[in-house]
């Protein structure tokens, strides 16, 4: 995708901008349903749009949308959670923006700018027949990265990025607080410290490392025995601390030892994610010592190859979408696969390649990359 100037708030509107006046939203014809409605009850009934659920139109909100003027009804704020940091392989988020579904979705053309925007919503809010409008374009960008704040009824919200931290933190069912996403004019290359696995091949895929990039943003260590605080400290820069290779009991406790001298001062606004992955052998003692030091319950994250279930990992993490049940392995799947593992004498060399992007793709939301474009070296 070739890429755009980047916006100027006090430049006039180009081609590829949509503004919908009043009028094309004025109709008092009978609505329909759904999101239909949305039109009809502020037009015509003057119905204040943070009382209507912007993602399907309904009347019964439950709270307000984080990132757009308007309600949010419960079952889509669950929806809303679950899917907001989830990502295709292509590197945007897998759901629209809005309504957090969405089956024919729009890319946002700003390449600093992974979202998405399902016809529905933009049919509906902004005005009927503009998803084609969009569709036809080249270049189009996104309702959170115009100059503009308003279109047609969709508002954007003033702060909403501190808007969406707080909406998440308060309707999360995650016990850690969430990381106000960063501007891409603020936004710092990401500085990872891995234990016992070398993961530069990765990060590079994702476009977080550039080729020829200073070494110190990735530290890789493979014995952390005789690692102190101080270590870490030079190690710092990083902002992903330890990632360990998932063996039993004693990489746990040497993860939770440098995850203490990592962690940033309480209240510090810097992101600092932190992922823990066992392989499904952590027996059952290991299990309830992980999740008790790590102050949360795991994730069992699938593995799947042509359409098939290959392996497993359990994850212990902050990063978001992680705890996303899009991604939660059921129960049978879970028992199925540890009864594979004890007939098996030999551990999977190495955990599951898949999962580096899902981990890692949300980030882009907190740290720069420098490709837009992901290669397929995994």
């Amino acid at each position: 995708m070739a890429a755009i100037p980047a916006l100027d708030p006090e430049a006039e509107p180009s081609m590829d901008v949509i503004l919908v006046g009043s009028s094309e939203l004025s109709s008092s014809v009978s609505p329909g349903t759904g999101r239909d409605l949305i039109a009809y009850e502020v037009k015509a009934n003057q119905r204040n749009i943070e009382d209507i659920c912007i993602c399907c139109g309904s009347l019964q909100v439950h709270t307000q949308h984080p990132l757009f003027e308007g309600g949010i009804c419960a079952p889509c704020k669950d929806k809303f959670l679950d899917a907001l940091f989830l990502y295709d392989d292509d590197g945007y988020q897998s759901y629209c923006s809005i309504c957090c579904s969405g089956e024919t979705l729009l890319i946002c053309g700003n390449p600093d700018c992974t979202r998405c925007y399902c016809f529905e919503c933009v049919d509906s809010l902004v005005g009927p027949g503009t998803s084609g409008k969009v569709h036809a374009m080249s270049n189009w960008v996104c309702y959170l990265c115009l100059p503009s704040s308003r279109s047609g009824l969709l508002q954007r919200r003033r702060k909403w990025r501190s808007q969406l931290k707080a909406f998440y933190d308060r309707e999360s069912e995650n016990p850690l607080e969430m990381f106000e996403t960063v501007p891409v004019w603020r936004r710092q290359p990401v500085r990872v410290l891995s234990l016992f696995e070398d993961i530069k091949k990765e990060l590079m895929s994702l476009g977080f490392l550039e080729s020829g990039s200073d070494p110190g943003q990735l530290k890789h260590v493979v014995d952390v025995t005789d690692t102190v605080r101080k270590d870490v400290s030079t190690a710092r820069p990083h902002d992903q601390p330890p990632r360990p290779h998932p063996t039993p009991g004693w990489y746990l406790f040497q993860f939770h030892r440098l995850l203490q001298y990592a962690r940033p001062k309480p209240g510090s606004p810097r992101p600092f994610f932190w992922m823990f992955v066992d392989n499904l052998v952590l027996n059952k003692e290991d299990l309830d010592v992980a999740s008790r030091f790590l102050e949360m319950e795991p994730v069992t994250i699938p593995d799947v190859h042509g359409g098939s279930l290959q392996n497993a990992v359990r994850v212990w993490s902050n990063i978001p979408a992680i705890r996303s049940r899009h991604w939660a392995l059921v129960l049978e799947e879970e028992l199925s696969l540890l009864a594979q593992n004890k007939q098996s004498s030999k551990l999977a060399a190495k955990w599951p390649t898949k999962l580096v992007k899902n981990c890692f793709l949300p980030l882009r939301e907190y740290f720069k990359y420098f490709s837009t474009e992901l290669t397929s070296s995994l």
